[in-house]
């Protein structure tokens, strides 16, 4: 089951299982409400747009730890990705943006701006990021006097109208393909008995991103993955793409110098559907429950490849699109379904460091700069712990959301989380196809599950 924590969070409820239970009813109360039909009246229509939010050079990249590097060159443009659906009745919006994260209040006040504009209610916006670690953040970010937040908010208000302004009759279609190879989980479980340095001075039996040393010792994968790619194709009854907006539960791929902007393998897919299918069409990669995996074979059954720069993004994206235009080919696009949509907040609480993590803590930054680490990367859990201790308020909502298209449930989340929460929506929905969306209408960081709590 879904435990409701997430960064130091937990569900306002008596215990974590009743926690978990309030969390996914909440959820799939949404999906049924979100079943209900009603009878076409006017034809379907879709329209896409995107805009330019590549930052200028010399603002801080976020994405790993500390030291943070300047951005010195621009790679590939960032960009936000907008499709707009509008079934006569109800109009659908979606914007995905090449960021981190984005918070809950970035997302809000370009809502609030589109539903004064529009008319459209926030609750009908999905709005994501696609989680690449080689941007800058727009969640309070004035370097050198630049505002990115206001840049980024303004830009998916713009490419949100320009979707909507480019509605155009359409046919829709979706549908399933697999790509298994490039999902990997990243947390491994070891042998009984064995264990590993974790950042806080303990031991750990899961270790993330295990070294070739450590295979030997290693029990298996600590969860799933999936290896399924979904795809949601928009056409004009004439056959030309609008639109294609497809679902993979991949964390961003890397292999991206550290002061270089780019939008990673997201951006590459895109680029590669766009010339393939050609102008008008818009790509959209939104990113799925892959708080776990990435794409390194771990179980040593697959030989390591020293890539270039670039190199792995560029065959991700490539294996990535080619799956994803083989679908399409097989779809039978239907001139017309119904749109709903339904959203809920879920207050969870902000759980606290022991006294023993935060003395501990307070330990590691009281130790000189020069001083031997027992851990690399002491020092920024140190700081995050204290970050958390200070954190306010004591609760924060949580939105959650879920799509109906036709038949297919699209639901989306605040949080990284694991696989295995996204493969249990899957198997509890109404819906006959279901993907989610995390990091979507916030960022309230890890949602990892109860047994990896342990």
């Amino acid at each position: 089951m879904v435990a409701a924590v997430a960064c130091g969070l937990e569900a306002v409820t008596k215990n974590g299982r009743e926690g978990c239970n309030a969390f996914m009813r909440t959820l799939f109360l949404l999906l049924a409400t979100a079943f209900a039909l009603h009878a076409a009246d006017a034809p379907l229509k879709a329209g896409a747009a995107t805009s330019n939010i590549t930052p200028p050079i010399g603002m801080t990249i976020v994405g790993n730890f500390a030291p943070q590097p300047i951005s010195k060159h621009v790679h590939d443009e960032l960009h936000v990705r907008c499709l707009a659906l509008d079934d006569g009745k109800t109009k659908l919006v979606f914007a995905v943006v090449d960021n981190l994260h984005l918070a809950r209040d970035v997302w809000d006040e370009a809502k609030k701006k589109l539903e004064a504009d529009t008319g459209i209610p926030a609750s009908h916006m999905m709005f994501s990021a696609t989680h690449t670690h080689s941007s800058v953040s727009a969640i309070n970010n004035k370097e050198a006097g630049f505002d990115y937040r206001s840049l980024v908010i303004s830009r998916v208000v713009d490419g949100v109208k320009r979707a909507l302004n480019n509605l155009v009759p359409a046919r829709i279609a979706w549908g399933t393909g697999k790509l298994p190879q490039w999902v990997g989980n990243r947390r491994w479980i070891l042998k009984e008995g064995v264990t590993n340095p974790n950042p806080f001075g303990g031991e750990d039996r899961a270790v993330m991103n295990p070294s070739s040393m450590l295979i030997p010792r290693m029990e298996g994968p600590a969860g799933p993955t999936n290896p399924e790619v979904y795809c949601l194709s928009l056409q004009t009854p004439d056959g030309d793409q609008i639109a294609l907006l497809a679902n993979y539960w991949l964390h961003y791929v890397g292999g991206v110098p550290r002061e270089d902007l780019s939008a990673d393998y997201f951006g590459e897919f895109c680029r590669r559907i766009e010339q393939s299918l050609g102008a008008p069409c818009v790509g959209l990669l939104a990113n799925g429950p892959c708080g776990d995996v990435n794409s390194n074979d771990y179980s040593g059954k697959t030989p390591a490849v020293n890539y270039k720069p670039y190199e792995k993004i560029k065959v991700v994206a490539g294996d990535l699109a080619q799956e994803v235009l083989r679908v399409r080919k097989t779809l039978k696009h239907q001139d017309w379904v119904p749109l709903q949509a339904a959203a809920s907040d879920v207050e969870l609480a902000v759980r606290r460091p022991t006294p023993e993590m935060v003395k501990w803590a307070e330990g590691v930054l009281a130790k000189p700069k020069d001083a031997t680490p027992v851990h690399r990367l002491e020092q920024p859990y140190a700081e995050r712990v204290m970050e958390v201790k200070r954190a306010k308020p004591d609760t924060i909502q949580a939105y959650i959301q879920a799509f109906r298209i036709g038949d297919l449930g699209i639901t989306s989340i605040p949080f990284e989380v694991f696989t295995e929460t996204g493969l249990e929506i899957k198997a509890k929905s109404p819906f006959k196809d279901t993907f989610t969306i995390e990091l979507a209408n916030g960022a309230n960081g890890y949602l990892p599950t109860p047994p990896q709590h342990s």
